[in-house]
């Protein structure tokens, strides 16, 4: 039988790996950019066309390499970082696995020009698909350009699998940020499609954090900063009344490479938990530095996620660090043991001290019916002689009203019923009695569903009615946020937003559909932000996705009290819903406890 196996021709190998490694045109942006710094480079240009699918340039004023170097560094396993498996554990740069360059060239058309500072002239190389079309000399100065065109052009299938200039502007962004924030002392300039994105001069940290989000973002952070025997934390986290309800601002490097750690995530919204709204996230951005021999980055083809000898030690301690930061700038609720000056008592120093008294009647009997005791004496009340009249018989079906089957819910509650048989508990459910037992409504996701479908209805029909506003409100996003406020503008318009951007990042509310206050239109267009980050076919069914974000926002919460008209009227308008038992995040919105249950309790 013939031989079967063989290998793969370096184009296809290089394709192959480029699956894994250049998953979309950010992943070619994020490698490029970190190259740059490993060369050295103090300043560097990146210059994106179409969302990166027409073009990819990155221009450094690193040290560059030799004709040599430059054909050689876009072979497979190319690397000047690593010589053996020990060096894996002492990695200090960004790339190191060689495999970048390869993986770009396998899948588009790539132009590089490198000139080091010794030779008068620089090498310029062209390849397509894993092919070398050209080498020969060129002009250009100290450090690298590199261009890569029409990324995934002889893999079409995976460039149909790419989503909108949006989308994919977005996750470019998104690289950009991280490898700016891990090097603020570099200068970077950001275009996109002719336009300067960002325009980042050398700094330090928080200034740099200041140049990404908005200059407001000096007023927000709390600097941490500790250090240990095994590790050191640094970096700044978001005071706790700026937290937002849209992810983006959580940042962890991990020897300045940056991270995803779900498990150190816990630690320090674990802090904040008492500190911040429900569902808000605190911003942070924490450097964690520890010897590279403990710490494994080559488990996953993008290093973003890592693997630490001492996870649990880092995780207590990255927790205490960020209470102690909040504690020293008073941002931790503490407690005052002063002496309240209202309770303070001057007695006389010369009055004696006696012990309290009571006076007890010698002739007071409680067996007896009347209490001979002139305190207790008292006329007996008429209307209490019969007490047995005032209520009503106590069998099921008249304590428990016909309206309320566990079967067919409907919405009619006579006013009788509403006063008896309709409480509020802890100020978080509605209880009201059914043939079976009791019900038990969350009254916050009941309103959720409520206004949902009213507004979703609302929504698919049309315009939604808007209110002008008599003063115009600025809004302030992170420029990634800004752009998908951007895309859309239309839709928000069409349910009563009116926005007009004045730049990537601020934009002015002319007006907000009637039922938003001036307060909570950044909270619910966050709201929609999140969203649309987290569904990934949020293009389809938008409506739903608006609808929710403002039945959320607008919904009543829980410790909300409720007059007993207002919860007969929020059950009757919960069971006209077409789903009155779910809210619209999935949710239970009721519960039925029934006779046995109840009866079971008190066995």
């Amino acid at each position: 039988m013939a031989d079967i196996i063989h290998l793969l021709p370096d184009s296809v190998a290089n394709q192959i790996a480029a699956g894994e490694v250049i998953q979309r045109p950010a992943s070619v942006v994020k490698e490029l950019l970190e190259n740059a710094l490993d060369a050295g480079a103090t300043e560097i240009v990146l210059i994106i066309k179409e969302a990166g699918k027409t073009l990819i340039q990155v221009v450094d004023n690193g040290k560059g390499m030799s004709s040599t170097d430059a054909r050689l560094c876009f072979e497979k396993h190319a690397t000047s970082k690593i010589n053996s498996a020990e060096d894996l554990f002492a990695l200090n740069t960004m790339g190191f696995r060689g495999e970048a360059l390869a993986s770009i060239a396998a899948i588009a058309q790539v132009e590089l020009k490198s000139r080091q500072a010794e030779n008068e002239l620089g090498t310029l190389i062209e390849i397509e698909g894993s092919e070398v079309i050209s080498q020969s000399s060129c002009q250009h100065k100290t450090g690298t350009s590199i261009l890569v065109k029409n990324l995934f052009f002889n893999v079409p299938a995976r460039r149909n699998f790419l989503k909108s200039n949006t989308a994919e502007i977005r996750h470019i962004i998104d690289e950009f940020q991280r490898v700016a924030l891990v090097s603020p002392d570099v200068s970077y300039t950001f275009y996109n499609n002719g336009q300067i994105l960002f325009q980042l001069k050398s700094s330090n940290l928080k200034q740099r954090i200041a140049g990404i989000f908005g200059s407001n973002y000096n007023e927000r952070l709390v600097p941490l900063e500790e250090s240990s025997e095994h590790v050191v934390i640094r970096g700044f986290i978001g005071k706790p009344e700026f937290a937002k309800k849209t992810r983006g601002e959580q940042f962890f490097f991990a020897n300045n490479r940056f991270i995803k750690h779900s498990y150190f995530h816990h630690a320090v919204v674990n802090t904040f938990q008492e500190l911040i709204p429900e569902n808000a996230i605190p911003s942070y951005f924490i450097f964690i530095d520890v010897d590279p021999k403990t710490i494994d980055v080559n488990i996953h083809p993008t290093k973003v996620e890592v693997n630490f000898l001492d996870k649990r030690l880092i995780y207590a301690f990255l927790g205490s660090s960020i209470k102690k930061a909040l504690a020293q700038h008073n941002l931790t609720p503490t407690l005052d043991f002063e002496t309240e000056p209202s309770f303070h008592f001057d007695f006389p120093a010369d009055r004696p001290i006696r012990p309290p008294q009571i006076k007890l009647s010698p002739d007071y009997n409680p067996f007896e019916r009347e209490s001979k005791s002139p305190a207790f004496q008292k006329e007996k009340d008429p209307n209490l002689e019969h007490w047995e009249k005032i209520y009503v018989d106590q069998t099921p079906e008249n304590l428990f009203p016909k309206h309320s089957e566990t079967t067919h819910f409907t919405t009619s509650f006579d006013e009788d019923a509403i006063k008896k048989d309709i409480v509020q508990s802890g100020l978080k459910y509605i209880i009201t009695s059914v043939k079976s037992g009791l019900m038990v409504i969350n009254q916050q996701l009941a309103h959720e569903r409520i206004l949902f479908e009213e507004y979703f209805e609302r929504f698919q029909k049309g315009k939604n009615p808007s209110q002008h506003l008599l003063f115009p409100i600025q809004l302030h996003f992170s420029v990634t946020d800004g752009e998908i406020i951007k895309q859309l503008l239309p839709d928000l318009k069409n349910i009563g937003f009116n926005l007009e951007p004045l730049n990537q990042q601020n934009f002015v509310a002319n007006g907000t559909p009637t039922e938003v206050s001036e307060s909570q239109i950044q909270t619910i267009l966050e709201q929609i932000i999140e969203n649309f980050k987290s569904v990934k076919e949020f293009d389809q069914d938008r409506n739903i996705y608006f609808a929710k974000s403002m039945a959320r926002q607008l919904a009543i919460k829980t410790g909300q009290r409720l007059k007993s008209e207002e919860m007969a009227l929020l059950i009757d308008r919960l069971f006209a819903c077409q789903v009155p038992d779910k809210s619209p995040g999935g949710q239970a919105i009721l519960r039925i406890i029934g006779l046995e249950e109840l009866d079971h309790k008190f066995l």
